[in-house]
């Protein structure tokens, strides 16, 4: 496919600087013309400039270190605080680029630099890296240097990022911390299986009299790990694989995921509550930015992180697009919080929409914080339960026959 007009290429020049030393680097414009006319108002006199193929960029491959959401949040926030010090956007990018430790980032933070300062606007840099900046980001940016007013959305930016990425870090908690306890629970049971478990089973042969059945069981245990556990490790291997490649390419599992995970015990009501703060915290920024009501329910939809809530949001969409009240459309959905209705229909009576979601929001991850702590003081002591069970259980098993003997004597 060719590419546009407006797309920049990669360009490496040959030429000499003010103090008349040899300087080589690379750069990106449209054209050669282009960044000849860029490099002399960089005072240097180009002697040679050349066209580049883009290389592949796969940072696994190339041995860069992965772009998380939360430098990508950190990186806005610094550049909101930049620029309402009145600092230019050009000189912000170098600002912000030398204080960054990650390597691919700072690639990034000057890659928008360079597009920018070969005429691209900034939101149209930022559409070079959709891994990174999805249409959301994008289309507020743009909002924002439409209304000349971009300080002020990267402020608001900078907010929702944050106010995102605290909610997201609250969930991943809530996920991760009984599975990691799981997890460890496994590891000690395959060490007390291959280690300890075969120390005793010496022990035992010298008896000449029958195991209790709860320590023969172990036994067995202990032996089919050590001849056949890596069958385990396939079949976990194998699990976690066609897991993660369903969620990649079948959206049925994806909509089946999404609907079961709101109908688990506890982690399902936290998830809830999750949707609905990402849904509110993302309709008062849009809807705040100036972004008409119905793009910005489609933004909406597509930042929901839930099929069932998409879906929902979409119907919505169309029930206002039709001159129904948003809240209204929520209600009948069956899926809002009463106070977040009621909360939307006073900020459509008062013209102060955006406000009212934003306290939604607000209220619904105070919500989520007070669920994860509570879920995580709960689950402490039953799983310390479950470690012991396990620990004890197969420490039992080991010393019964000792017991046995000692009440024979």
């Amino acid at each position: 496919m060719a590419k546009s007009s407006d797309e920049l290429s990669n360009f490496s020049y040959n030429g000499v600087d003010r103090r008349g030393q040899k300087v080589s680097g690379s750069i990106r414009g449209k054209n050669a013309a282009s960044v000849k006319l860029l490099l002399r108002k960089q005072g240097i006199n180009v002697s040679q400039v050349t066209k580049k193929s883009d290389p592949i960029n796969i940072p696994f491959l190339n041995g860069k270190k992965k772009i998380t959401s939360l430098e990508v949040s950190i990186f806005v926030r610094q550049l909101a605080t930049m620029m309402k010090a009145g600092v230019p956007l050009v000189q912000s990018f170098d600002i912000v680029a030398d204080g960054l430790d990650n390597e691919s980032m700072k690639e990034v933070v000057l890659g928008i630099k360079l597009e920018i300062e070969g005429g691209s606007n900034f939101a149209n840099a930022l559409q070079k890296y959709p891994a990174l900046f999805d249409k959301l980001f994008v289309s507020l940016v743009a909002s924002g240097e439409q209304s000349g007013a971009l300080e002020t959305m990267l402020d608001r930016i900078a907010v929702y990022k944050e106010k995102s990425e605290a909610l997201r870090s609250k969930i991943k908690k809530a996920l991760k911390y009984p599975i990691s306890v799981i997890v460890v629970a496994v590891i000690v049971t395959i060490i007390l299986l291959v280690k300890v478990v075969p120390v005793f089973q010496n022990l035992f042969q010298g008896f000449g009299a029958q195991l209790p059945a709860f320590t023969q069981m172990v036994i067995n245990m202990s032996n089919w790990v050590q001849t056949k556990g890596w069958i385990l490790i396939f079949v976990f291997a194998g699990i976690y694989v066609a897991f993660s490649e369903a969620r990649k390419r079948s959206p049925a599992f994806v909509n089946f995921l999404d609907r079961t995970y709101l109908k688990l015990p506890v982690f399902g009501n936290i998830i809830y509550m999750a949707v609905v703060a990402r849904y509110s915290r993302t309709l008062a920024t849009t809807f705040a930015a100036g972004v008409p009501l119905i793009e910005a329910l489609t933004s909406c939809a597509d930042a929901s992180g839930n099929v069932v809530y998409q879906e929902a949001i979409l119907r919505i969409r169309d029930e206002v697009a039709s001159g129904q009240q948003l809240n209204f459309s929520m209600k009948s959905s069956n899926l809002f919080p009463a106070m977040a209705v009621q909360m939307v229909s006073i900020g459509e009576e008062s013209g102060k929409l955006d406000a009212m979601l934003d306290k939604v929001a607000t209220h619904f991850e105070s919500e989520v914080d007070n669920a994860v702590d509570g879920l995580t003081s709960m689950m402490e002591p039953m799983i310390m339960a479950i470690l012991g069970v396990l620990v004890g259980g197969l420490i039992i098993a080991m010393y019964l026959p000792i017991f046995q003997m000692g009440n024979a004597v």
